[in-house]
């Protein structure tokens, strides 16, 4: 009787023990699963409406497990119930649910059933992970001394030659002067240069030379006016400052937005046109900021998030709010572009009929930090893609008649702009 009276208490006390560190260590328990992989499932399910420590679509998730906890006392139970289906928890009543959907304005989080209890977990231990602190760099780019191989300074070998050409050029000058001295010493007679007649003077004494010499300065100047002027109204290589650095390197080459994607217009319409900042918005309602790695030498990170907060004070969005305040401010783009009124140019006929590629006329936009105008634009330019570029005739119904008349005219098989009347003035100008 004694000995069970003892076991009694002891086995209680084990099994406080257990719960004690069932409900305190649970957090290190968690540890366990694998942040990395939760990195990628965040990265792809998760970062188009939340940030770690931002406000975005949706609240900020750095130890949102913890905060939950200790705040509004909710478990992984509740956590799994609405990462999987958010809706039902919702229509079940929970009071927190229905307070943090009306906070957020009823925006709606997307239902992840496919997650397992292994996978969210895995989310989990991410948004668990510490901020990381940004590593102080001592030496700033630009500051360090250029280098050789050897690790001699370029400056240390510059002034080493500059004071050997020194030291040259006053041992040649003591030489010269002793020379002299001895010279002067033995009687020896210094020869001086001899004097000869001017060449100028010669040169305006052959009538024949000064004509000659005339009528070549006088096609060298209508040569060079001549091509001064055609080149008036000629912008190529214009490149303006915008009031909003827009940079088609990061949209088009690193990040592949289709052109057209912005440029919308450009497939129906005879102008391209210039995209709505609500455009732009479609993508930095999430996007505040850009990667650590986009920054450039010329261009820094602080430049370009300072850019992003300029169309924020555009359209009137409040980056901490989340919505937008009503207050905008118009942008005075500067056309790059520009053809002459008398020019007719249909962009849909250019992009959508024959096909082309904006970069045929634009040149490689995705390489452009700032954009400028790559073609000259010129009458000539045109008429030359007219006569080298081949029509899209291929399922395209206008041209079949057309097509089949004109191939037997020519006795071709594919048929030029110019050969379809691309060339005819009526065409361009109106």
């Amino acid at each position: 009787m004694k000995q069970e009276n003892i076991l009694q208490p002891l086995s209680k006390l084990i099994l406080l023990s257990l719960l004690f560190l069932s409900i305190f260590y649970s957090p290190l328990l968690a540890q366990d699963a694998d942040p990395v992989k939760g990195k990628s499932l965040f990265n792809a399910n998760c970062a188009a409406c939340h940030q770690l420590d931002k406000k975005m679509t949706g609240p900020a998730l750095r130890y949102v497990e913890n905060r939950l906890s200790e705040d509004e006392g909710l478990d992984r139970e509740w956590l799994n119930a609405w990462i999987r289906n958010s809706a039902a928890v919702i229509k079940s009543g929970d009071a927190y649910a229905n307070k943090i959907y009306a906070e957020y304005n009823g925006a709606a989080m997307t239902a992840f059933p496919q997650f397992s209890d292994e996978d969210i977990s895995n989310i989990l231990a991410y948004t668990a992970q510490d901020k990381a602190v940004p590593v102080a760099v001592t030496a700033t780019a630009g500051t360090a001394p250029s280098t050789t191989e050897g690790g001699l300074s370029k400056d240390v070998i510059l002034g080493a030659l500059a004071i050997l050409f020194a030291l040259l050029a006053l041992g040649l000058f003591l030489v010269n002067k002793t020379l002299r001295r001895f010279a002067v010493a033995n009687e020896v007679k210094i020869q001086e240069a001899v004097k000869r007649p001017s060449l100028w003077k010669a040169f305006l004494k052959n009538q024949f030379l000064l004509l000659v010499t005339a009528v070549f300065f006088l096609l060298s100047s209508a040569y060079f006016v001549y091509g001064y002027f055609m080149q008036v109204g000629i912008d190529q290589g214009y490149e303006p400052i915008q009031p909003i650095h827009y940079s088609h390197k990061i949209h088009a080459g690193d990040n592949g937005i289709d052109c057209k994607y912005c440029h919308s217009s450009a497939r129906v319409s005879k102008h391209s046109g210039i995209p709505s900042l609500n455009v732009c918005m479609n993508c930095h309602k999430s996007i505040y900021e850009v990667a650590p790695s986009t920054a450039t030498e010329e261009y820094s990170k602080e430049f370009y998030d300072g850019e992003i907060q300029k169309l924020y004070d555009a359209v009137g969005w409040n980056d901490a709010e989340q919505k937008y305040t009503g207050k905008t401010k118009p942008v005075k783009w500067v056309r790059i572009h520009n053809l002459p009124d008398f020019a007719y140019f249909n962009h849909s006929q250019h992009v959508s009929v024959a096909g082309l590629e904006c970069q045929t006329c634009h040149g490689p936009v995705e390489e452009m930090e700032v954009m400028y105008q790559y073609s000259p634009l010129t009458m000539g330019w045109c008429i030359n893609c007219h006569r080298e570029t081949n029509v899209k005739v291929n399922d395209n119904g206008y041209y079949e008649k057309i097509h089949e008349a004109l191939s037997k005219k020519y006795g071709v098989d594919k048929l030029t702009a110019a050969q379809m009347g691309g060339l005819e003035c009526g065409k361009c100008h109106y």
